[in-house]
């Protein structure tokens, strides 16, 4: 096995979850750009390797089950284990408009990818980074998912209305206590990373934070040492309220 660490990073063939990988392998871990699309992923592992990073590409499609079962056999067949898993891949849906208009085909679009492809692609994994000395889990959420800060009568998310994609990363926080239960007596870590108003293709390039500001969180807790949190969400602050 190599001693290098060696990172799962889903949607990782642009945005967010490139500069993940980017800066995960400039701490020294081999990463693995999962990504749909063979030659988007392929060339997004070109780049890091041109820079001098260990990247490979690797096709996977979270909402695919015989998808993420082979990119798992792949995974351990060359490597043997699993160090770091990033759910970064993630949709916003189209669905924009009032709860009570949202469609259940709108909902199931959005969740397949945000919830069910997050739980295929860590039960696929989980073996693996069983075998890792402190596995590492990070599920890339939203501060819009957050139930405490959405409440709030002051809140600046009043009077947004987005329910597929909040609901999403509400069951993701959930999704990231649930495991973090289960695994709590291991050595593996899993929290929620809130990386703020990012520009990314997922917002239309509206954010206000660099991808380079964005992934400072998921990468800090995805190298979290083994006195770390888990079963937290938190941001580049630190821990915020479910």
């Amino acid at each position: 096995m190599s001693a290098e660490p060696i990172a799962l990073v889903t949607g990782a063939n642009k945005g967010l979850g490139l500069e993940i990988a980017r800066q995960l392998g400039r701490r020294g871990a081999t990463v693995l750009l999962g990504a749909r699309d063979t030659d988007r992923g392929r060339r997004a592992a070109e780049a890091l390797t041109g820079a001098g990073l260990s990247a490979v590409a690797l096709r996977l499609d979270v909402t695919d089950g015989r998808s993420v079962a082979d990119a798992a056999d792949r995974i351990g067949q060359r490597y043997g284990r699993l160090d770091i898993l990033v759910n970064n891949a993630g949709i916003a849906g189209a669905f924009t408009g009032p709860p009570s208009e949202v469609t259940l085909a709108q909902l199931r679009e959005v969740y397949e990818t945000n919830v069910f492809g997050v739980v295929a692609v860590t039960n696929a994994m989980l073996p693996l980074l069983r075998r890792s000395a402190a596995g590492r889990i990070v599920n890339m959420s939203s501060e819009v998912g957050s139930l405490t800060v959405n409440s709030a009568p002051d809140s600046r998310f009043r009077d947004y209305h987005q329910l597929a994609y909040q609901s999403s990363k509400t069951a993701l926080n959930a999704v990231t206590v649930a495991y973090a239960k289960e695994l709590r007596d291991t050595t593996i870590k899993v929290n929620s990373a809130n990386p703020g108003f990012t520009a990314t293709d997922l917002n239309h390039h509206r954010g206000h934070q660099s991808v380079e500001q964005g992934a400072v969180v998921a990468v800090r807790l995805a190298t979290l040492g083994p006195d770390g949190p888990t079963g937290t969400s938190q941001d580049d602050t630190g821990i915020i309220p479910w």
